[in-house]
């Protein structure tokens, strides 16, 4: 593998102007809004929550939607569900791509109206805003909030510009902001995770270092779901080693013999956040 040395995960300083700018955005619109929905990865339920978001947003009542679920492990997304409600939060898992739990977020959304309309004489929709990391699917709900293309969707963090005030199906006010990290990530997993799917540009750490540490995960917990992707039998319990067998499998190979350790980590990089590997949750709920 290469010999470039890049910052690692755990160390990263990641707070650009437009992140720090957001920061103010919502905290200096959150008065004019009635309530927060926070879009976070369902792949990833803890490390992409921004616990800045939570400590701006907490006097707010909000709505935790649980994106991607449609990648996720099914049988994580009720695991998560169920904890994440017993800690005391509003939790719908939802997968925006296809619509599914879209109406159960716009039931959650009636019923802040109606509690609204019993503590005020002055009548008016709902006013929302939506929070959440790059790339966690705020945009494609945005697009099933508002039952038209409004946001623009990208798979690589950064697409959404500046505010915009938008109106949904059900007429309420929905007011979208930029994805927001954090200033340092001070867990080396949590900048991992967020680096494996995709809410971290890849060009400020090693690829090839992030899909060998991206292996090590999918063995521990996903190893059938790796073997069968990549057609190999027996697959090492040793990263490297599997890395070295997808590559010989996918015909990865230099002259020589040599393993192109960078075309392998880009396909099983890829393949992981497009679900191709299977529908994976990276956080177990039992954890």
């Amino acid at each position: 593998m290469g010999n470039e040395k890049k910052e690692q995960p755990g160390s990263i300083n990641w707070y650009p102007g437009h992140m720090k700018k957001t920061r103010e955005l919502i905290a200096s619109n959150l008065k004019m809004v009635d309530a927060v929905i926070e879009v976070a990865d369902a792949r990833i339920p803890l490390s992409s929550r921004n616990p800045i978001l939570a400590e701006l947003t907490e006097r707010k009542p909000r709505i935790l939607v649980l994106s991607k679920t449609d990648l996720a492990d099914p049988a994580q997304n009720k695991a998560w569900t169920a904890r994440m409600e017993k800690e005391g939060m509003k939790v719908i898992a939802a997968d925006c791509r296809t619509g599914k739990g879209v109406d159960k977020i716009f039931k959650a959304l009636q019923g802040l109206q109606e509690k609204r309309d019993a503590q005020t004489t002055r009548k008016r929709p709902v006013r929302l805003m939506v929070v959440g990391i790059p790339n966690a699917g705020k945009s494609s709900l945005i697009n099933r909030l508002t039952g038209k293309k409004s946001a623009q969707v990208g798979n690589r963090p950064g697409v959404t510009r500046g505010k915009q005030w938008l109106t949904l199906k059900n007429g309420m006010q929905l007011l979208d902001t930029p994805g927001i990290l954090w200033p340092k990530f001070e867990d080396r997993q949590t900048g991992l995770n967020l680096a494996f799917c995709g809410s971290i540009k890849d060009e400020i750490m090693d690829v090839e270092t992030l899909a060998l540490e991206l292996i090590k995960v999918l063995l521990k917990d996903y190893s059938g779901l790796l073997a069968a992707r990549y057609k190999v039998d027996d697959i090492s319990d040793d990263g490297l080693e599997a890395m070295e067998q997808i590559a010989r499998k996918r015909g990865f190979i230099f002259s020589g013999n040599r393993i192109d350790y960078e075309r392998t980590a880009n396909t099983v990089l890829d393949e992981f956040r497009a679900g191709t590997i299977g529908r994976i949750t990276l956080e177990r709920a039992d954890s």
